[in-house]
Parts: C-alpha cells; sequence; structure tokens
C-alpha cells in the first residue's frame, strides 16, 4: 500500500518560491499545468469520508487517482492509488462521462500551474511544489511517498523540512476543499 505523506502551506505574495527554497538547494524540475476534475461517488459523500476521486489532465497525460481519508492530524498522509490511463485530454470527456453514466457526480474542476523541485531530504525523495490555483491563491506542498513501514518516518522527516523551511500554519484542506469554500462565498 502506498501513501503519499503531504504538507502545504499558503504562500504569501510576498515571499519568492525560489527564495524560500535556497536553504534545501531543491532542483527545478519542469512546470505543468493540471486541470483536476474531482468526481463524487453515487452512494457515499466523498466529503463526509474524507475521501477523493480525480481525474488528472497534466499536460495531455490522464491519470484517475484514488485518496483516503486524512491519517492524522498534522499532515495530510493519505492512502494514494494513481494509475497512468494511457489516454489524451480528448478522451477526458468520454472518461468523465462513463464515470457520471456509473452513477459518479462530477463535482468541480480544479487548475493550477505548477513548478516541481526535487531534492533529496533525510535520504528520501522529496517533492517541492509550488502551485498557482486558480480562483484559490498560491501555496507550497511538501511531498514524500511511503510504503507502511516507512510511514513514520516519511512524516516526520516532511515537518522538519517545512520547519526547515520557515514555513507554518499548515493548510489541511485540499485544493478541491478550498475552491468548494470560495464559490460558496
Amino acid at each position: 500500500m502506498a501513501f503519499e505523506v503531504e504538507m502545504k502551506f499558503a504562500l504569501p505574495a510576498t515571499v519568492s518560491p525560489d527564495t524560500l527554497l535556497v536553504p534545501v538547494q531543491a532542483r527545478p524540475t519542469e512546470t505543468k499545468t493540471q486541470s483536476d476534475y474531482y468526481f463524487n461517488h453515487p452512494s457515499r459523500d466523498f466529503a463526509q469520508t474524507d475521501e477523493a476521486l480525480r481525474l488528472r489532465d497534466e499536460g495531455g497525460s490522464i491519470h484517475i487517482t484514488y485518496k483516503g481519508p486524512k491519517l492524522d492530524k498534522a499532515t495530510k498522509t493519505r492512502e494514494e492509488i494513481e494509475i497512468p490511463l494511457g489516454l489524451t485530454t480528448s478522451n477526458v470527456p468520454a472518461l468523465s462521462g462513463l464515470l457520471e453514466k456509473l452513477g459518479f457526480r462530477k463535482v468541480a474542476v480544479v487548475q493550477k500551474v505548477r513548478r516541481e523541485f526535487h531534492l533529496e531530504w533525510e535520504g528520501s525523495d522529496t517533492i517541492i511544489s509550488v502551485d498557482q490555483v486558480t480562483g484559490v491563491g498560491n501555496f507550497v506542498e511538501i511531498e514524500q511517498m511511503a510504503d507502511q513501514n516507512s510511514l513514520d518516518q516519511a512524516r516526520q522527516s516532511v515537518v522538519r523540512l517545512a520547519e526547515h523551511l520557515g514555513l507554518r500554519s499548515s493548510e489541511r484542506r485540499s485544493y478541491l476543499e478550498l475552491l468548494l469554500a470560495e464559490t460558496t462565498r
């Protein structure tokens, strides 16, 4: 079983991501445009169960992802199952239609531009993402993947990296939750 261990922080307009990441010498990799299509289950409310089902269109490459409930109060650690579908952007309407025919309901689309940085932190591959999320704002995410045996170590490592970067007040809500909160104002 694979777990995503993540912390997310709002990035104030006065803070440059490049300056923020200088102390850890994170290597920039690429900038991606992502469109995330979220669906709700036909017989249970993912907002209540803290789960997610997402189709991600990332530069024409499509993935489907299930995220389980958050497992702790400090990080956004959760089971993650992600499957590349070998499809392209042109397949998103048909795949969305298929899910809707099966009873899933489209909730919202989260659009963002993501700049990824990689580093080796405490012996683990770590991804730091700087996200510009349409309608929500700018954020920094720190993420490591872990299995059951390395889960506690990954949680502690991500927390220490956030502290090292001076990041405070972790945002536990997903981009979907933040977007929905903005649209209901």
